[in-house]
């Protein structure tokens, strides 16, 4: 999960080197904090949370493959 997500993002931003993400995981379920630039942070949200939106709902389809719950959070 945490390889997926930071391959997303470092394909949205303009600085992908400083794209962070890690994961804290539990028994069924994991938190995945996503860091990146002050200059990209628009980008990863998108209109309206549209696109952070749209990474939750892959993150989600992905997850429940592997039988867990995965939560998305961006760290500003």
């Amino acid at each position: 999960m945490k390889e997926l997500i930071e391959q997303i993002a470092r394909a949205l931003v303009d600085h992908p080197e400083q794209v962070k993400v890690s994961e804290v995981e539990g028994e069924k379920s994991s938190v995945i904090e996503l860091t990146v630039a002050k200059d990209d942070l628009g980008k990863v949200i998108g209109k309206q949370g549209r696109t952070a939106k749209a990474i939750r709902t892959i993150l989600t389809a992905a997850s429940t493959k592997l039988k867990k719950r995965s939560m998305l959070e961006i760290i500003e």
